[in-house]
């Protein structure tokens, strides 16, 4: 007959197991120590259901098929020689290349499209002049009338003998059925689907917490749109009130041809196919210094990241961050607050309230570190920020898909452009300029109450290693 005292022990002999079996796992994964105790603490108290949270949400590395997309871009044809950095530039330039086998090269025209309105519109415009192909690659696409009206572009090209491939993201895109496909397949286009999730694949590592959050279009190997903007209502002005603030890129020349690797590799490896053989468009250099940069789990380098930080430390005059989640690392804060306490103008503008109440609050306590800096800070409102961008100096710009956090750093197969070239970075101080002079700065004596500001935040702050 089983004690109760003696189910006691057996149950605290079996959570001590679990805890120290947990435990290794977590720790030979060799993350942040941060991020590394956070996910202990949590699933300690999570005695046995904590493996499963685990097993599915937390980290993970891609390694064969690392081995299988670094294959495909061996299979693709040679990069195009990317044009001299200037000396200021060279070593991001060295570093960005190291991470990612990208050169820097140029572009023609890069033309800064805010909102939905301007990038759908210069979208549907470029794939109606398609002659080749168009290659789209999505996280959030919506079947309504935004996702109907590209949709039947895509669907007139293909009829019109135009090669189209749409690799979409399985959670972001979940409610595109296959009916709603159907009349693009029927007319000769292809689907595919970044990390389905399909129950007989369970007993592999999920990939549930691993997206594409990369937003690329390529038409004929010689116009490129890129950025935040996803294909939804949500985030047409035209249709929706409280429409996203965001932006997006449209980019011709050589530059494009880096991105068009990006969607051939993503192509290859959702479809398990071998990468696309295309013909290599004629040279278009162009007077706009570009580099691309790719980062995801399938490499330890956090290029995104890296670029982002290096960038900063290397600023001597200004740095201008816009992003809707701002969940930084330890680098990442030392990088702005040594930038802010060197005399720098330092600025950051997020959202008033994002479409995360958890991330919000975890943002807001990085706040009084950064304002004792000498950040300032600005809140949008009320529309939502989505836009990502970073400014530095006088010349350099980084825009893209990667939001300035941990999941954008780490989780997420992201991609932005890094250019040197003052035109666009005037345009875009400008724009950033102006959206701050709209906002809400945050002061240090602003009203914080304990139960509604600083507890939450404080809390927040505790799981944001694993935001």
């Amino acid at each position: 007959m089983v004690t109760y005292d003696g189910l006691a022990w057996v149950l605290v002999a079996g959570w001590a197991v679990y805890v120290v079996w947990l435990g290794l796992w977590i720790v030979l994964q060799k993350r942040e120590p941060a991020a590394t105790l956070s996910w202990l603490i949590s699933l300690a108290a999570l005695p046995y259901v904590g493996f499963l949270v685990y097993y599915v949400f937390g980290p993970q590395r891609i390694h064969r098929q690392r081995l299988r997309r670094i294959r495909s871009r061996a299979d693709l044809p040679p990069a195009p020689p990317g044009s001299d950095p200037t000396p200021e530039a060279l070593e991001l330039a060295r570093l960005a290349q190291g991470c990612t086998g990208l050169p820097p090269t140029t572009a023609v025209r890069a033309t800064l499209l805010v909102d939905g309105a301007a990038k759908y519109d210069a979208l549907l415009a470029a794939i109606a002049e398609a002659r080749e192909h168009v290659h789209l690659e999505y996280y959030i696409y919506e079947p309504d009338r935004t996702g109907t009206a590209l949709r039947d572009a895509l669907v007139e090209r293909a009829r019109a003998g135009v090669a189209v491939r749409l690799l979409l993201d399985a959670v972001g895109s979940k409610r595109v059925s296959r009916r709603f496909l159907q009349p693009l397949v029927d007319a000769g286009g292809e689907v595919a689907w970044f990390h389905p999730l399909k129950l007989r694949w369970f007993w592999k590592r999920p990939w549930l917490n691993l997206r594409t959050h990369r937003k690329i279009v390529v038409i004929d190997g010689q116009t490129c749109f890129t950025g935040g903007i996803n294909i939804t209502d949500e985030q047409d002005e035209r249709l929706s009130e409280d429409a996203y603030r965001d932006l997006h890129l449209c980019l011709e020349g050589d530059v494009v041809r880096s991105l068009q690797l990006v969607f051939i590799e993503d192509w290859a490896y959702a479809t398990g196919r071998p990468p696309l053989r295309l013909p290599v468009p004629p040279p278009r250099p162009g007077p706009v210094v570009a580099q691309v940069l790719v980062s995801g789990p399938d490499s330890p380098l956090e290029t995104i990241h890296r670029l982002h930080v290096g960038a900063i430390h290397a600023a001597r005059e200004r740095v201008w961050l816009v992003t809707p989640y701002f969940v930084p690392g330890e680098a990442a804060m030392m990088s702005l607050t040594s930038a802010a306490l060197g005399g720098l103008d330092v600025r950051l503008l997020v959202p008033k309230m994002s479409d995360s109440r958890l991330v919000t609050y975890a943002a807001r306590s990085y706040f009084d570190e950064l304002l004792s800096a000498g950040v300032r800070i600005y809140e949008y409102g009320p529309r939502l920020l989505h836009t990502k961008a970073l400014l530095c100096d006088d010349d350099l710009a980084i825009v893209g898909s990667a939001n300035f956090d941990h999941r954008s750093f780490r989780l997420n197969f992201e991609v932005s452009v890094l250019f040197r070239d003052g035109g666009l970075h005037d345009r875009l101080a400008a724009l950033i300029e102006a959206e701050c002079g709209r906002c809400v700065r945050v002061r240090d004596d602003r009203d914080r109450p304990l139960w509604r500001s600083r507890v939450p935040e404080a809390l927040a702050r505790l799981v944001s290693p694993l935001l």
